[in-house]
């Protein structure tokens, strides 16, 4: 009877559409920023048009009207030279989607298992490599590092409705979430149909993963293997070679014969921490040693170098003023690894990077005596040595 209630209970509309909820969506959307969809508005002149623009989608909501538009499809340059293809929805469609999130993210909060790490309240990527640190302690020093392949752009709608439906039964919230699925996206003047896949640079379409994904969780916890996961991005730790080869049987089951997916022959390898394995931008190796990946580092060096680039007019103050968010951001999160010596040499370059900035030339000798440590100090540059302390 309780199991009928719980699944009942549920009408969404009315609280998808609460002043309040709307409200927060938009703000939610708009404090982010970001470019225009297909329409061409963008937060700025949706923030103009406020009262018009909310008073529509209300509507649209309301009278059983919304339908989205396609979303703009762009190419994003990946660190290997490739690009990846987001597309961008209306700057309306995405308050919609923020608004329906923000009604079924308190309901799935209850139903996730303590695996997922990715994209929920109150859970980070230093919470995902503090749980692999905790696992190996406890003697899980085999890995399975998996890759599904192509993961955000094959997961099957029928399946991903049917895994909703066993929490949510709203017949309006799964219509909508339907339109998203299939919207498609428009490249070049041409329209593209959707048949499988989540709308990624969609505002739902994180939770959307966390929920298909959720049924694999659920599997493995169930037959007690050790799971850390952050979005598709997973490992499954275990105390042999041997249970990493059964687990990855089992990881391969679920995945191909349950969720209609694909694992990458490539990149699914079994390992352990003396042989090494990348996980959410930190290499663990040598077994006791994690530091960030060559692909983290050169990413964070080529931020600095962009802010530094020596045909700049700006005086030295406002270079230091863009530099300190990059050092803080990527000291925060790679000062958890083993990266005392790392820093320091990354200090001192910076601050190379900044003398041949403010003399218009290439490092040479005797930059260190003209322009000393100190200077930069008191200007305020962050040292990401200092943050370790």
């Amino acid at each position: 009877m309780k199991e009928i209630t719980e699944k009942t209970y549920y009408t969404l509309k009315d609280k998808v559409t609460k002043i309040r909820n709307m409200k927060a969506a938009a703000k939610h959307v708009l404090d982010k920023g970001g470019s225009a969809g297909v329409d061409r508005i963008d937060t700025v002149e949706f923030k103009e048009n406020y009262a018009v623009h909310m008073r529509e989608l209300y509507r649209e909501f309301l009278e059983d009207r919304y339908q989205p538009k396609p979303a703009l499809r762009v190419f994003i340059p990946k660190s290997d030279g490739r690009q990846r293809p987001l597309g961008i929805p209306t700057v309306k469609d995405r308050i919609a989607q923020a608004a329906v999130r923000g009604i079924l993210e308190p309901i799935y909060e209850k139903e996730f298992c303590d695996c997922s790490l990715g994209f929920r309240k109150g859970k980070s990527q230093i919470d995902a490599i503090n749980k692999i640190e905790e696992y190996k302690e406890q003697g899980y020093k085999w890995v399975l590092d998996a890759d599904i392949k192509g993961f955000f752009d094959n997961i099957n709608h029928e399946l991903l409705i049917e895994f909703i439906r066993q929490k949510v039964t709203d017949g309006w919230v799964i219509e909508i979430i339907k339109s998203w699925l299939t919207m498609g996206v428009m490249k070049d003047g041409e329209y593209i149909p959707k048949e499988k896949g989540t709308p990624q640079g969609g505002v739902i379409s994180p939770l959307l993963a966390n929920i298909f994904l959720h049924e694999f969780d659920k599997i493995m916890v169930e037959r007690g293997y050790k799971l850390v996961r952050f979005a598709d991005d997973f490992v499954v730790m275990t105390k042999s070679k041997r249970k990493a080869k059964r687990a990855y049987e089992v990881v391969k089951e679920i995945i191909t014969e349950k969720l209609k997916l694909e694992l990458h022959p490539e990149k699914t390898v079994i390992t352990n921490f003396g042989e090494g394995f990348v996980f959410l931008g930190f290499e663990f190796i040598a077994w006791r040693y994690k530091r960030p990946r060559k692909k983290s580092l050169e990413k964070f060096k080529d931020k600095v170098r962009k802010v530094t680039k020596r045909n700049q007019p700006w005086k030295v103050d406002s270079i230091i003023k863009r530099l300190n968010p990059k050092i803080y951001g990527w000291a925060n999160y790679f000062g958890h690894g083993n990266v005392k010596k790392l820093f320091w040499r990354l200090d001192k370059w910076i601050r190379m990077r900044l003398r041949s900035y403010m003399e218009k030339k290439k490092a040479v000798m005797n930059q260190n005596k003209r322009i000393p440590n100190s200077f930069f100090r008191k200007k305020g540059l962050v040292s990401l040595l200092t943050r370790l302390s």
